[in-house]
């Protein structure tokens, strides 16, 4: 693939007019956030119940957008910049290759796609339009994790060996995630599989997973799942989920563990990020001392759904790349169908991109 999506890049504009596909509950953040983006325009509401565009429309007071079940007719009524979709994971392929098509950027809803196959078609289709086509990985875009990161990159506890993550939620969505096949790898766990890769500065390279739907579970297939991966730069990955976890639970982002050659990081995936690292060898255990954590995230880069609207809205109006475009957010998603391969056959399985 090729990795510049800027190569066929059409002109600049400073307004951005905006067809959103899917208005469904997600779609409320969506809407939440791109109203604060200045030279964002909504022009467009797609839903397959037109009701749900409707309602959308009223609840942000778009009242002279155009609401309709047909994305094409759309498209072409109101000629958008851009389009977003929020649709369920299933619509995205088509969604994303009929909004290339017609010659808009994209920004759309995790997992890519279905398929890591129809993902490459995706990205190929971007690439080929030479237009942005950028993903919501909006758990990367808050202060705690920049923190972190920050912490990682000082080089305080020494080149990184180890990630280790928690996610264990009880969750009673309803709707289509009940009946999902391999749900918490396919819908939820792309997230952790991406932070993982923004932590780290590292790909991987394989993985071993085996999934379970324990006894009691309400889903249909796959709430549990337990994974790890060799990535580059020798650092192991181990991913510990459910779903169905009631009780105690962790957060969203998940409880995290981080081990260097000199020290080791904590974050519980909130608020607290706590470090050690050698301060003296020898004896059963070295001595140990605490590390300052950052606390400087730049405010840009923090804001869950506004950060990545405004930075993909940006990269139209002035240039430049997504952090979460397409090329890059396509190693995460081969995570994701990798470590499902792995559950299917029992066997570690190579991921290449």
């Amino acid at each position: 693939m090729v990795s510049n999506p800027q190569k066929r890049r059409n002109k600049l504009t400073d307004h951005v007019k905006v067809v959103l596909v899917g208005c469904g509950g997600i779609s409320h953040a969506w809407l939440s956030a791109a109203r604060k983006v200045e030279g964002l325009e909504i022009v467009g509401l797609v839903d397959l119940l037109p009701e749900n565009a409707h309602k959308r429309a009223v609840e942000f007071a778009l009242n002279h957008v155009k609401v309709s079940d047909d994305l094409t007719a759309v498209l072409h009524e109101t000629k958008p910049d851009a389009v977003f979709d929020c649709t369920v994971p299933d619509a995205h392929t088509a969604t994303t290759l009929e909004a290339l098509k017609y010659g808009c950027h994209v920004l759309g809803e995790k997992p890519m796609a279905n398929s890591y196959e129809n993902a490459c078609r995706m990205v190929d289709a971007a690439l080929a339009r030479g237009k942005i086509y950028a993903v919501i990985q909006n758990y990367r875009y808050n202060a705690d994790i920049r923190n972190l990161k920050q912490a990682i990159d000082s080089g305080d506890i020494g080149p990184l060996t180890t990630l280790n993550s928690d996610f264990f939620i009880g969750a009673h969505f309803g709707g289509f995630r009940d009946v999902m096949p391999h749900v918490l790898l396919q819908d939820m766990a792309i997230h952790t599989f991406d932070a993982a890769r923004f932590i780290s500065g590292a790909d991987p390279l394989s993985v071993y997973c085996t999934e379970v739907n324990p006894e009691g579970s309400w889903f249909a297939h796959g709430a549990s799942a337990f994974a790890i991966f060799e990535m580059t730069h020798q650092i192991t990955f181990s991913y510990r989920g459910s779903w169905c976890s009631e009780g105690m639970l962790t957060s969203w982002n998940s409880e995290w563990r981080m081990i260097g050659q000199k020290g080791t990081i904590k974050w519980d995936g909130a608020h607290e990020i706590k470090g050690e690292v050698v301060q003296a060898a020898g004896g059963f255990h070295s001595q140990y001392k605490p590390i300052q954590i950052p606390d400087g995230a730049n405010p840009q880069k923090t804001a869950s759904h506004l950060s990545i609207i405004r930075e993909f809205t940006d990269a139209i109006r002035k240039g430049g790349v997504p952090e979460t475009i397409c090329t890059d957010n396509i190693k995460s998603l081969a995570m994701v169908f990798s470590a499902i391969k792995s559950a299917e056959t029992g066997k570690k399985v190579d991921i290449t991109f």
